[in-house]
């Protein structure tokens, strides 16, 4: 069920997060619920990808000691379980005020996962786009199980925000073990790769200026928010962007995640964002 992932669950707080109505009872309710959901469905399509990529995992060195490949999740409990997370994860959003846009969020994410692990993972630069696709919908999936209205440059950080994030992992996986690690990786040259997350770095920290400097009522800097605050989170965004440029460059090929999980500095640079957002948002 890799309970683990359910951290990239957390993206659907930001927008309930940034639009500073995350205490209101009925957000943070819908918010949790939400989040609920998405964790739910996610372990049902992980457990899925593990059943269809059996065999493949059984001869790879660290994958064929999953649950599934290494013997210890009989193949017919894991389909029932399978089952029953995504039965549980589309009850839940009955709870919501008028579920309908959210539950067609849900749906979206289940098919282009589904999709991913039947075919498209193998799909060059494709297979980017739907890796990117599932952060985008758990963002937007935060503001529609509250009916809040975003902002356009939101959406776009967020969309080539994760596009970054995927792309960097590729550089550092094809940098640190090769093409046997993933089929797709074949496909795919540090010169690509490295013009991708040039092109998708440009992307992010331009329009999360103009995100942080939009004074509408879905930017950031609209006129409840603390203006200096809110723009003073350009810096630590534009920092944290080049830290993860520079380690899925080095030659050992660090990960975004592996940079989030367990380089101080990132991690550090994520604790003031988040600050100057709240100051700036809440108090």
């Amino acid at each position: 069920m890799r309970l683990p992932q359910w951290v990239k669950n957390s993206l659907l707080f930001v927008a309930p997060g940034a639009s500073g109505r995350i205490f209101h009872s009925d957000v943070l309710g819908h918010t949790v619920l939400a989040f609920l959901a998405f964790s739910l469905v996610a372990s049902g399509v992980y457990l899925v990808n593990d059943l269809l990529d059996v065999e493949d995992d059984r001869r790879h060195p660290t994958k064929r000691y999953r649950a599934i490949a290494s013997g210890q999740l009989p193949p017919f409990f894991a389909r029932g379980l399978a089952v029953v997370l995504f039965v549980a994860g589309f009850v839940i959003p009955l709870a919501l005020t008028r579920p309908a846009g959210f539950y067609l969020v849900l749906v979206l994410y289940v098919t282009e996962s589904l999709a991913y692990s039947l075919k498209v993972k193998t799909v060059a630069v494709l297979e980017l786009g739907f890796v990117a696709s599932g952060f985008f919908l758990r963002s937007y999936g935060g503001a529609v199980a509250s009916h809040i209205p975003v902002s356009q440059w939101f959406l776009v950080v967020v969309t080539f925000g994760a596009l970054f994030l995927v792309i960097g992992k590729r550089s550092a996986e094809l940098r640190h073990v090769g093409t046997a690690n993933r089929v797709v990786l074949k496909d795919y040259t540090p010169e690509f790769l490295h013009s991708a997350l040039t092109m998708a770095a440009g992307v992010v920290v331009t329009t999360y200026c103009l995100w942080a400097f939009d004074t509408s009522a879905t930017g950031l800097s609209s006129a409840k928010h603390d203006i200096l605050w809110i723009r003073i989170t350009v810096v630590p965004v534009v920092m944290a962007v080049l830290f993860i440029v520079r380690g899925a460059e080095s030659p050992a090929g660090e990960s975004p995640e592996d940079l989030l999980l367990k380089n101080r500095t990132v991690q550090v640079l994520a604790l003031v964002w988040l600050f100057f957002l709240a100051w700036g948002t809440y108090l």
